[in-house]
């Protein structure tokens, strides 16, 4: 059986610390996510992009948006750690948009 190619994932939230996921899985939720996110603030809540993904989701990855919120969650906390997307401080609740 061959593996499914994988790719390092950061956490802003943990420095340093990487896990490996599904590449082909984390490539749709990059794109999808920073086609929602606005340029600018204000952004969006965590809510507002678990829920503006899911129109835009491959139905063979995520059938009904399964498990699609923790995909959200985990390529939003990459991307944050990369600079490409901007936690907007102060801002209550959460916001993000991109870098």
């Amino acid at each position: 059986m061959t593996q499914k190619p994988k790719i390092a994932v950061r956490n802003v939230n943990v420095p340093g610390h990487e896990v490996r996921l599904d590449a082909e899985k984390y490539h749709a939720m990059r794109e999808v996510l920073l086609n929602v996110l606005p340029a600018a603030a204000p952004g969006l809540t965590q809510a507002e992009m678990m829920a503006a993904v899911l129109p835009h989701l491959p139905q063979a990855l995520w059938p009904d948006g399964a498990k699609s919120g923790w995909w959200v969650k985990s390529v939003q906390l990459d991307l944050e750690a990369r600079g490409a997307v901007v936690r907007e401080a102060g801002a209550k609740p959460l916001r993000w948009h991109r870098a």
